[in-house]
């Protein structure tokens, strides 16, 4: 029994599989319209979620399963003080395999470590998101048409971003690839992601200035800073509009550019800019269906390609 619990799980090899059988579930979504058949998928949602909770639960219908779960800790036990590990065992013997999402960094590990089917970290606090990340691959490869040798930037929450953490992670996996990291100073990458960066001879630069680095990007992550990471709301408003993307800035980039975004989004992109045939973010949302799909398949030893 296999389990998804954080970047570091992926390789090279596991994200070829998976993009490969992505790729193949979109094109023929009537060849695994059943292979789910008799599977039941829980999602276990203690944070509010629409894309996740839900391309999880399109991914396993699409697939012919069925779906249980919960959408907040309010409409679980534990709101009556039920731990993490008590719920995954009693979540094991109704479903085959489940999604969780929890506010405390580690709790899809705890949940892991007590389960008796796979369990994938569907992001946990400001830690990990594997399967976003594998959404961003997915979206960066249909795109790019490769996941080496690219300068990636990101922006805005760098310090409590999850999907950012991530994807760092997984991007310098490959040959090649830089990152420029954009943030004010209060929410900086953590500095064991940079070490990680400089231990792997990855090349990286920090800077507050979008407006000059777009130029040099091939793919931009944008991030929007989150109101629920925050200690007081006075730092959450400071830092809020810090960068918004429109189309003066977008007009300074390259034409090939990748605008991203794990969504939701506040106001960090410009809506003239949805428009723009660079931004991706809306196809995103929906490789996220696929790419789960994928994984869903391969964590229960079903078909896959």
């Amino acid at each position: 029994m296999r389990h998804l619990i954080s970047a570091k799980d992926l390789s090279p090899e596991y994200v070829s599989k998976l993009i490969a059988s992505a790729e193949d579930i979109t094109n023929n979504p009537k060849k695994y319209a059943g292979e789910c058949a008799g599977k039941i998928i829980a999602t276990l949602f203690y944070e509010p979620s629409t894309r996740t909770r839900l391309s999880f639960e399109s991914a396993m219908i699409g697939l012919g399963g069925s779906v249980i779960g919960f959408s907040s800790a309010d409409s679980s036990s534990a709101s009556k003080g039920e731990s993490v590990a008590d719920t995954i065992r009693m979540i094991s013997c109704y479903a085959d395999i489940c999604a969780i999402r929890h506010p405390k960094e580690g709790s899809a590990m705890v949940a892991s470590m007590h389960s008796g089917i796979p369990v994938i970290n569907a992001g946990d606090g400001g830690h990990q998101h594997p399967t976003q990340t594998l959404t961003d691959l997915l979206t960066i490869h249909s795109v790019k048409k490769r996941l080496e040798g690219l300068t990636v930037g990101l922006c805005g929450d760098l310090k409590f971003g999850r999907t950012v953490h991530s994807l760092i992670h997984a991007m310098k996996m490959y040959a090649g690839n830089s990152f420029i990291l954009v943030s004010p100073e209060e929410l900086k990458v953590p500095d064991y992601i940079k070490e990680e960066l400089s231990k792997s001879g990855v090349k990286f630069t920090e800077t507050k200035d979008l407006n000059q680095s777009i130029k040099e990007m091939d793919v931009l992550y944008m991030t929007r800073v989150q109101r629920e990471r925050f200690f007081n709301e006075e730092d959450y408003v400071r830092l809020k509009d810090t960068y918004i993307l429109d189309k003066q800035k977008l007009s300074l980039a390259k034409n090939d550019l990748a605008v991203m975004h794990p969504l939701p989004r506040v106001n960090e992109i410009s809506t003239e800019v949805d428009g723009d045939p660079r931004s991706v973010y809306f196809d995103q949302a929906r490789y996220g269906r696929y790419i789960r799909m994928a994984l869903i398949l391969d964590l229960l030893g079903e078909r896959g390609v």
